[in-house]
Formats: structure tokens, C-alpha cells, sequence
């Protein structure tokens, strides 16, 4: 008897979270857009888009990683060697590309954080099968169908350069692959993820159904990806495909790890800050954003005066290898710890931080955001 869906759902935060989060993120951006021309909005971003989506989304999300490391003492205490040696290495990184050429550091920069963008969505899908217990099969064909909505429109993108829209900078990704290649990989994905879908459809037939947060999160990831550079014809639309459901997930995700650690009592005084709820704590982190954001625009961009003012200032190239690193610091320091400081094999506390309660032992392997990310009972 078919099917529509299975009958025991795996939610990572919960329906009505999950939906929100995801599929919510896809439709909201798809909204924004479609609305684009009404919203005077159509090819350069403009000021309120900016500092709604790159400000209080993108930005912001980067600092939410604070609630997991540096506002937690006991925490880095427990690992200093991983909070300070992160952000030396990624610094030290930093200074040295931006010594050989600006222009590498931004495309080594842009290349990191799209290697980290796709790993996220990975992560997400890989711990819906995990809570679900799905075949070794089916986790495969997941991770297939997330690799190829993200990397079919991305090289598709590196085959079609320039585009109205970049990155970080102009010029940050490499050209040099031929329109053909572009063409494939958009074959190849359509084929990836028409498998899936007929593997989905398979699920309904023999009764199984699917799950359906799962399956939405992959269809967002295909909207958002193939939308967003594919379709998008502007930085407006770009930026807002891109960066809404890569950060809103995340703030579901800190949140709920941080209302967790502070009624352990995790925090001190700086527990203060989650007394507000979800907005005292994006308010926060919306701040910071914005005080980063201002650093950026007087000391190298110049380009938001009304925002920031007009500072004049022009640094030496000698003193921007070291000022430009410095303040890409938070986002290169949010991608070398994400990639461990979600190992939940190695700290099973923290599946109780998030509400998830604890799995039964065994090995860990599964990544909620990013390549190291891990729960127990979720082998390969």
C-alpha cells in the first residue's frame, strides 16, 4: 500500500522548527526575489539587504559560534590548544596569501568558505538518515543528491565567469573551465538528482514512505543553489539564495546548543545574554556583526559612508597583509572549529545540550554542519 510519509518522522529540531528553518529559508528567499523589483532591489544589493542578509544573517551567524567556544570558560579550558592555535593557524594562513597577492588570499578565502557551505548542507542531510536509520544505500544516495545541487551550479558558475555577482571580491574564483564542462555538470546533476527522486518515489510505493524533512531540506538545497547562481541574474539574488539557508539553520542550531549549556549552568555571567531569548541573542549577535562589518568598511572598503562615515584612510599594501587577515579572522577561525568542535562521539553531553538526548554507543561519524561534526551510533 502506498505511502506518503514514513510513519515514524525524524525532525532535527522538531516539525515545526525543521520546516521553518529549511524549507521556511528556501521559500522566504525565494519570496525576497521574486519581490526584488518592488523592493528597488533588482542588481546591486542595496542598503537594507545588505544589512538584513549579510549583516544580520551572514555575519552574524559567524559569531553565533561564540555560545560553543570562547563565551564557555570551562569549555576552553578544556581545549585551549584548539581555541588558540585555530585562529594563529588561520591567521598565519591569512598573512602569507594576502603577502603573495590579494587576490589569492581572496580566492583561497572564497574556496574555504564554499568548501564549508557545502559541507553544511551534507551535515544536515547526513543527520536526518542517521536519526532515521536509513540504509547504507540511501545515506549514499543522499549525499550524492547534496553534492550534486551544490557542486552542478557551482561548476557550472566556474564555467560561465564572469557573472554579475562574486564571492567575496571580483575575480575570487579561478575561470578557465570551458562552457561544455558547465553543461555537463548540469547533465550530470539532473541525472543525480532524478535518481533520488525516483528512489523517493520507490520509498512511497512499498509503503515506506519518506522522510519528509529530509527530502525538503534537499529540495531547499537544489532551490537555493541552482536559484541562486544558475537563475540569479544580480548580487541581490545571489546573496540572498545563498546566505539565508546556510545561517538561518545554524542560529537553530546555537541556540538550542546554547539554552542547553546554560541550564547546565554553562556561561557565568555571560548567561545573561540567552535571558532575552531568540532575540536577545540574534540582537547580540547582530551587533557584533555590525561592529565587524564597520571595521571592514572604514579601515579597507569605503563604501557605505552613510553607514559608517568617512574615514579617508588608506593603508599601506604592507600593513593591509596584516589588517585584512585580521579582520577575517572570525569568519577563517568559524571554519576551522566547526569542523571540531561538533564531535558529540567525543563529548556526549552534548547531544543533551541540544535536546537530542543520548544514542547508544557506537561509532561516530555523522556531521550536523560541517566535515567533523559527529553523533554516536551513526557509523558508516
Amino acid at each position: 500500500m502506498p505511502r506518503l510519509l514514513a510513519p515514524t518522522q525524524a525532525w532535527l529540531f522538531g516539525p515545526s522548527v525543521d520546516l521553518t528553518v529549511f524549507a521556511g529559508s528556501a521559500l522566504a528567499s525565494i519570496a525576497f526575489v521574486l519581490a526584488a523589483p518592488w523592493l528597488g532591489a533588482v542588481g546591486d544589493t542595496p542598503a537594507w539587504a545588505w544589512l538584513l542578509f549579510v549583516v544580520g544573517v551572514d555575519v552574524a551567524h559567524v559569531w553565533s559560534t561564540l555560545f560553543r567556544t570562547y563565551l564557555d570558560g570551562e569549555e576552553v579550558e578544556r581545549r585551549p590548544g584548539l581555541y588558540v592555535g585555530a585562529p594563529l593557524a588561520a591567521y598565519a594562513v591569512g598573512v602569507l596569501a594576502y603577502s603573495a597577492s590579494p587576490g589569492a588570499f581572496w580566492s583561497v578565502f572564497a574556496y574555504v568558505a564554499l568548501f564549508h557551505f557545502i559541507r553544511q548542507q551534507y551535515g544536515w542531510v547526513a543527520l536526518y538518515d542517521r536519526k532515521a536509520r536509513v540504509s547504507a544505500f540511501e545515506r549514499r544516495l543522499d549525499a550524492a543528491a547534496v553534492y550534486a545541487a551544490t557542486l552542478g551550479p557551482v561548476v557550472w558558475w566556474h564555467a560561465n565567469l564572469p557573472r554579475a555577482f562574486w564571492w567575496f571580491v571580483e575575480n575570487d574564483f579561478l575561470a578557465g573551465l570551458p562552457t561544455w564542462a558547465g553543461t555537463v555538470a548540469l547533465g550530470a546533476h539532473a541525472v543525480v538528482l532524478g535518481a533520488w527522486a525516483v528512489f523517493q518515489g520507490v520509498r512511497i510505493a512499498r509503503g515506506e514512505g519518506v522522510q519528509a524533512g529530509k527530502v525538503l531540506l534537499v529540495a531547499a538545497t537544489w532551490v537555493a543553489w541552482f536559484g541562486g547562481i544558475v537563475l540569479a541574474r544580480d548580487d541581490f539574488a545571489f546573496t540572498v539564495m545563498n546566505v539565508v539557508l546556510h545561517g538561518v539553520p545554524y542560529f537553530a542550531l546555537l541556540f538550542r546548543y546554547a539554552r542547553g549549556r546554560h541550564a547546565e549552568g554553562g556561561f557565568g555571567a555571560k548567561g545573561v545574554l540567552l535571558r532575552a531569548g531568540l532575540p536577545g541573542f540574534l540582537l547580540f549577535l547582530g551587533v557584533l556583526a555590525l561592529l565587524e562589518e564597520g571595521l571592514w568598511d572604514v579601515l579597507v572598503w569605503h563604501d557605505r559612508p552613510v553607514l559608517f562615515g568617512d574615514s579617508g584612510l588608506a593603508l599601506e599594501s604592507d600593513l593591509m597583509a596584516l589588517v585584512v587577515p585580521l579582520l577575517a579572522l572570525p569568519q577563517a577561525t568559524h571554519y576551522v572549529l566547526d569542523a571540531f568542535i561538533w564531535k558529540a562521539g567525543r563529548e556526549p553531553a552534548l547531544l543533551n545540550r541540544l535536546g537530542w538526548g543520548r544514542a547508544p554507543q557506537g561509532p561516530a561519524t555523522v556531521s550536523p554542519g560541517h566535515p567533523a561534526v559527529a553523533i554516536p551510533d551513526v557509523g558508516e
